[in-house]
């Protein structure tokens, strides 16, 4: 396919960028910032750029037969909550009307974990969470959570269209992993996503394979590594800051407390990649 990837240049989208041309993909980068030559520079807040670009820059090509929009203010902090807000449910508003003028039907887009509650300052209604869970605790939250619902509200009005929402936990590169063993000391350190963590590689095989499903309508995805980014045992880390919880199901030693079962279950996504492999050689 040729395939638009907005933010292809930040920590996420340079590995989705890379994985999508190594599977035989045509991708075209759309970014404010990115090595010369292999990026179309574009403001998604300006709705005449981001039409202009899916349609075809010069020698980039014309058109798109799928868009993966992962540009954004990438979390809560980065900026004001006004500033992020506005860019950030903008961009996402502008590719999405975009792609309905131009005809293009299949989307994956970047929401976020911090929709389920992060940080969960307000404990969960139940470990582990999963999709049925929606509670944003900031400006940055609440806005993916509407994204979610422009996706809803425009494949009701196409009934062709698909969108993927990608509930991505804490996105990591392999020279991450080297701080993971610190955590254990204190089990508050990383409570505020419930010990998440996501391999790039495994997010970006998640964006594929939600690429190749292509299932008409708007479904959203908790996307995570199998594990967490602890060594301590999941019944200890709960009962030590999540007294009193519900828990569903078997919590396992390390295994997710963001549930991915949806995604495996869906998409086919398996997690390949984990910091243990990793610290471990």
């Amino acid at each position: 396919m040729r395939i638009v990837v907005t933010g292809g240049s930040g920590k996420l989208g340079r590995t989705v960028v890379r994985t999508l041309r190594d599977d035989g993909h045509e991708v075209v980068n759309l970014d404010r910032a990115g090595e010369r030559g292999t990026v179309v520079v574009a403001d998604l807040t300006d709705y005449g750029q981001v039409l202009d670009a899916i349609a075809g820059v010069d020698e980039h090509g014309s058109g798109a037969d799928a868009i993966v929009h992962l540009a954004a203010i990438p979390a809560p902090g980065l900026a004001t909550d006004v500033e992020t807000f506005r860019n950030n449910l903008l961009s996402t508003y502008h590719v999405l009307q975009a792609a309905r003028r131009l005809g293009v039907r299949r989307i994956v887009t970047a929401s976020s974990e911090t929709v389920l509650g992060l940080p969960f300052d307000v404990p969960p209604p139940y470990i582990p969470v999963d999709e049925a869970v929606t509670s944003p605790e900031s400006s940055y939250s609440l806005a993916k959570h509407l994204e979610e619902q422009l996706a809803i509200q425009f494949c009701r009005w196409d009934p062709a269209l698909s969108i993927s929402a990608l509930r991505f936990s804490n996105v990591m590169d392999p020279e991450d992993y080297a701080a993971f063993p610190s955590f254990d000391a204190d089990a508050a350190l990383r409570k505020w996503n419930l010990w998440g963590y996501v391999d790039a590689r495994d997010g970006a095989q998640a964006v594929g394979r939600a690429l190749a499903l292509g299932k008409p309508g708007f479904e959203r995805y908790v996307i995570a590594a199998a594990d967490t980014v602890m060594s301590r045992p999941n019944a200890e880390l709960v009962a030590e800051v999540f007294p009193g919880v519900e828990v569903r199901g078997e919590l396992g030693r390390n295994d997710t407390l963001l549930s991915i079962e949806k995604a495996r279950r869906v998409l086919g996504y398996e997690p390949q990649y984990s910091w243990r492999d990793e610290a471990t050689g």
